[in-house]
């Protein structure tokens, strides 16, 4: 009897764990201040996913510069979260020809990383995710929030 309630509770634990792994590849992560440097650049964690680790990363290095355009850095330590550089409503839907070339794969966005401080985890198991078919990667970069600034006023999207 013991042995058919353990049963039991074995294969009614299966379905959960496998819901459980799908949705580990679909799980929206969100980008993290790990601190903001002398300059005002902002080292962060981000995350990125695609159908391989490069993709994966160039999307970790997207989402980093396009949070801190349009989101700020909510998540992550205390002391170092900051507000978005766009308060503009629908500003990425406004001016979407401008942000569809900026985030373009190789488009200016890349000019405002700086790969000194730039890692990539997927050493280890808690930071690289596996999805059916996709791939989920943590990224520490800098964010040069002060010439992404500058940037978005040069190009008349940020009104001073």
């Amino acid at each position: 009897m013991k042995i058919r309630i353990a049963l039991l509770a074995l294969l009614l634990s299966v379905p959960a764990i496998q819901a459980q792994k799908k949705l580990a590849g679909n799980y929206g992560y969100k980008t993290e201040c790990m601190g903001i440097e002398g300059d005002g650049s902002a080292t962060v964690k981000a995350w990125g996913n695609g159908r391989n680790r490069s993709d994966a990363v160039e999307q970790a290095k997207k989402n980093a510069v396009r949070d801190v355009i349009f989101t700020g850095l909510l998540e992550g330590k205390q002391d170092c979260k900051q507000k978005p550089l766009i308060f503009e409503v629908n500003a990425e839907e406004k001016y979407e020809d401008y942000f569809n070339k900026f985030f373009a794969d190789g488009g200016e966005f890349k000019n405002y990383i700086s790969l000194r401080d730039e890692r990539i985890l997927d050493k280890l198991d808690r930071d690289r995710k596996r999805g059916r078919g996709s791939v989920t990667n943590g990224l520490i970069l800098r964010v040069l929030r002060s010439e992404l600034k500058a940037k978005l006023i040069a190009d008349g999207i940020i009104k001073q």
